[in-house]
């Protein structure tokens, strides 16, 4: 979930572990600043004192240099990597942006370790590191898990009872991390990703967030000798975040979006009193939300985007707004624009009502912005001749 820092030479690494190495799961909390980090992050440790080397191993890398990075990431087509970063700068930089750290130390033997080191170290060759990045299903976080699995095979289970609130979907998982400080990435979280968002989980695919892959190993276990162990032989707290200063914003989409509905609609009757009209406006409000909807089709149609398939927002921001506009800025309107209209409010209206029966579950923020469709699409209707 960070770019590229502190990428280290794999060639240190090419030696075998000694009986005192530690290997640990890395569990680091949210940020305040991006939206990215509100989610947390996750890693694994490996530290040997007799080899004097202390190693993070991080799927959460990204190279902004790649070729065509900026067209690929538009597309959906993303690469991360698993890099090897030095722990003591990685432990500073998250401490440094006040997140906690919490460590669980593994219960493994020396020949666990070494298979898991082993693992690690192949994949973060060059010709391995690259994977393709998937935010829910394949990131940084379930990588962590799928590692254990892979190189410890059946001496390695995880116990799929870590999750007190089973049956949850992507959508509600993710809005208790960014709902409260970042409401304004929850908003664009639910713009552009649809339905597939709202499928029901299972236990293990919560662990795309850093908390549950933290939850997983606590209830996971080793298999030494023939004997079924907890896999985490104990859990320390490396930094406690100060929660000091922490607030969410001030100005929050239902505010501004009802304040904004709120203004749209008192200025709309006193226009049509005054037989003035909103050309001007109306054309804007129907360019913008033409384009979103023509943005959000592309999303679904144009991109390897998964998650933003399906999007139900499209009941509300049609691509066809984007024609429509040109034809509200004319004195004189064509007849079968009032007829568009006059849908567009009533697929509003029924929208509205119906609002928390969509199968998908729209932001509650966006409610006054259909209000304001409906209430400039009436007032053009009601629109005096020549106005």
């Amino acid at each position: 979930m960070i770019g590229s820092l502190f990428l280290l030479n794999m060639a240190v690494f090419a030696q075998t572990l000694s009986p005192a190495a530690e290997i640990s799961i890395l569990t680091f909390g949210p940020g305040e600043n991006e939206l990215y980090s509100a989610f947390g992050h996750s890693a694994i440790r490996v530290y040997d004192p007799v080899n004097n080397f202390d190693v993070a191993y991080n799927y959460g890398t990204f190279d902004f240099n790649q070729p065509n990075f900026y067209l690929n990431f538009a597309k959906g087509y993303l690469v991360y990597k698993l890099s090897v970063q030095d722990y003591r700068r990685l432990k500073a930089y998250y401490i440094y942006h006040n997140r906690s750290i919490t460590e669980q130390v593994l219960n493994l033997s020396p020949a666990q370790k070494q298979q898991v080191v082993d693992f690690l170290q192949y994949n973060a060759r060059p010709e391995n590191a690259d994977y393709y990045y998937d935010y829910f299903y394949d990131n940084c976080a379930t990588r962590i898990g799928d590692a254990f699995v892979t190189a410890l095979g059946d001496d390695f289970r995880f116990n799929e009872d870590f999750v007190e609130e089973p049956g949850l979907t992507i959508r509600t998982l993710t809005d208790r991390y960014s709902a409260v400080y970042f409401p304004w990435g929850k908003l664009g979280i639910d713009l552009c990703l649809g339905l597939p968002m709202d499928k029901q989980l299972t236990n293990m695919q919560y662990t795309y967030l850093p908390d549950y892959v933290f939850k997983a190993f606590a209830k996971a276990e080793i298999n030494q000798e023939g004997q079924w162990l907890p896999v985490v032989r104990s859990t320390r707290e490396v930094f406690v975040a100060s929660e000091a200063g922490k607030k969410p914003p001030l100005f929050t989409p239902k505010l501004v979006f009802w304040s904004f509905w709120l203004i749209v609609f008192v200025v709309s009757i006193w226009a049509h009193n005054k037989g003035y009209s909103l050309r001007g406006f109306d054309f804007l409000l129907f360019l913008i939300i033409g384009f979103l909807g023509l943005f959000l089709l592309l999303l679904w149609l144009a991109t390897d985007h998964a998650a933003a398939a399906r999007n139900l927002n499209l009941l509300w921001a049609w691509p066809t707004h984007l024609l429509a506009a040109f034809f509200l800025f004319r004195k004189t309107k064509p007849r079968w624009v009032n007829r568009y209209l006059l849908m567009t409010a009533v697929t509003g209206l029924l929208l509205v009502v119906f609002w928390p029966m969509v199968p998908q579950a729209l932001n509650h923020g966006l409610i006054p912005v259909v209000l304001v469709i409906i209430t400039r699409s009436l007032g053009i209707i009601l629109e005096k001749p020549g106005h």
